[in-house]
């Protein structure tokens, strides 16, 4: 009966809105009403998110707020590739089972007491999630990091600090780099989309934010996590037995375990240096887009435009050769098609291109503008405390709604908004992006937060208590980290 009724709300609220903002126009009052009935369906999950997002298909020709070759052309938009291509890379390591080798090896060298163990499963699941999606990292961590409490019998709030450091060390994790968790796609399109005359924000321009943020996060939610929430020892000694007996049955590195690290390697490689990042002044890398290659007297960028080869090709260049390296010992490659067509989320790329689809009529329709007047006499004392006002706002949004939905709604707006408030928009809307990923609190803030509450090891009560917490600390982080580092690496 619930579901029915949020059903039914969707479209109503959005025919509503739409005779409430008729006197803004047809277009905009029309784009007004989809943005609600979707942010309805999305909140509820009334109806299947992916489903959700083919509505712009549909209603953007019929309402007449695009076209439908526009409207269809936000689902293919390059980044999407880069997910696509991303997600591929990860599912080689996990096939070859990689993961479990790298995950494992972590927590062994940080060390056996309780404390350590909260951190070590951290870091790994940060790890894994910078580079594979973030719920697919929950997924592998969890039963590994899990299987830790044999280690340390009689800790009784340790079950409930392992469940929750592989939550939050996929949300944090994910973060650090643009392919991490879809919010970050989604900024680094509509940066494009919105902005297309100022300059791309590269992969290895990211992660001298992401890294730094990411890495302080995970440090801070360690000591609240084993010092004020759980307080476990720290120097306690523990059997290290069971860490020694699950890393000794995966036995060597495997042919395919070497070979998919070295494809994946190489790919982050070159997504990092690809652009140019100016350390100093003086110190600036030009990237290989950018460099004069020559081979045998031969100039490359003469023959091949390396320029145009984007971080979303290098992702496919990764993912396809998984495809073409034969493994081992079956007669297949170190990835095949069943497998991947299998794991691949595609209701998490249709999300991606609704929230492209949302960003263009949003601006297409003038919604954009208005909302933009309308908020422009809404700004606080400081860019920092602005910051913090925006960060702490889309982190409650998402404690309620998936994180890319999130982003999708707020990003557009926040993308014509900051300038009338005289602040840079990638001030407003990178700190808006990671705070996406902030809602820690509910175990239906995101896959990974329902995922680690369905271990049976935390109550809603623990959830919410530590969620408060990080949510916290997360914004505030956010502040003082752009503050310091924000102007400096992007601009």
């Amino acid at each position: 009966m619930k579901r029915l009724l949020f059903t039914i709300a969707g479209p109503l609220c959005g025919a509503v809105l739409y005779f409430a903002l008729r006197h803004l126009g047809h277009a905009q009052a029309a784009m007004a009403g989809t943005v609600l009935w979707m942010a309805i369906w999305w909140i509820s999950e009334a109806v299947p998110i992916p489903v959700t997002s083919l509505l712009p298909v549909v209603l953007f020709p019929l309402l007449g707020i695009t076209d439908l070759s526009k409207a269809a052309g936000f689902y293919g938009k390059d980044v999407i590739f880069l997910f696509i291509g991303g997600f591929l890379l990860a599912l080689g390591i996990e096939r070859s089972g990689l993961h479990k080798r790298i995950a494992l090896h972590i927590v062994h060298r940080i060390g056996a007491s309780p404390s350590r163990l909260v951190l070590g499963t951290l870091l790994a699941t940060g790890l894994l999630s910078m580079w594979i999606n973030s719920t697919a990292a929950v997924l592998v961590m969890l039963p590994i990091g899990l299987s830790l409490l044999s280690a340390a019998p009689g800790h009784a709030r340790l079950g409930a600090a392992l469940a929750l450091a592989v939550g939050y060390g996929a949300a944090i994790g994910g973060m650090a780099t643009p392919v991490g968790t879809p919010p970050n796609l989604v900024f680094i399109e509509q940066w494009k989309q919105f902005f297309p005359d100022r300059a791309a924000i590269g992969f290895g321009q990211w992660m001298l934010f992401g890294v730094p943020y990411a890495g302080i996060f995970l440090l801070l939610t360690w000591l609240l996590m084993t010092r004020v929430l759980f307080r476990m020892p720290g120097a306690a000694s523990v059997d290290k037995g069971a860490l020694r007996t699950q890393i000794k049955a995966l036995g060597p590195a495997s042919r395919d375990e070497v070979l998919s690290a070295i494809v994946f390697g190489l790919t982050a490689v070159l997504w990092i240096t690809g652009d140019k990042i100016e350390f100093t002044e003086n110190m600036v890398f030009k990237g290989w887009r950018n460099t004069d290659w020559t081979l045998f007297g031969w100039h490359m960028n003469g023959l091949v435009d390396l320029n145009a080869l984007g971080d979303p090709a290098v992702a496919m260049i990764g993912g396809i050769a998984l495809f073409l390296i034969p493994a081992k010992r079956e007669a297949r490659a170190l990835l095949d098609w069943d497998f991947a067509q299998a794991r691949i989320p595609w209701g998490v790329v249709l999300l991606i291109g609704s929230g492209f689809a949302i960003a263009g009529g949003i601006d297409a329709s003038g919604l954009s503008a208005t909302i933009g007047q309308a908020l422009a006499t809404w700004k606080t004392g400081s860019d920092a405390m602005q910051v913090g006002v925006i960060a702490m706002g889309v982190t409650l949004l998402s404690e309620l709604g998936s994180n890319t939905a999130v982003a999708s709604l707020v990003l557009p707006i926040l993308a014509r908004t900051a300038e009338v408030w005289g602040m840079l928009p990638q001030a407003v809307m990178i700190p808006a992006t990671l705070a996406a990923s902030c809602g820690f609190m509910l175990p239906i803030a995101s896959p990974m937060q329902a995922i680690v509450f369905s271990s049976g090891h935390l109550s809603v009560k623990q959830m919410v208590k530590a969620g408060v917490w990080m949510d916290l600390i997360g914004v505030l982080l956010l502040m003082g980290l752009w503050t310091l580092l924000g102007s400096a690496v992007f601009g």
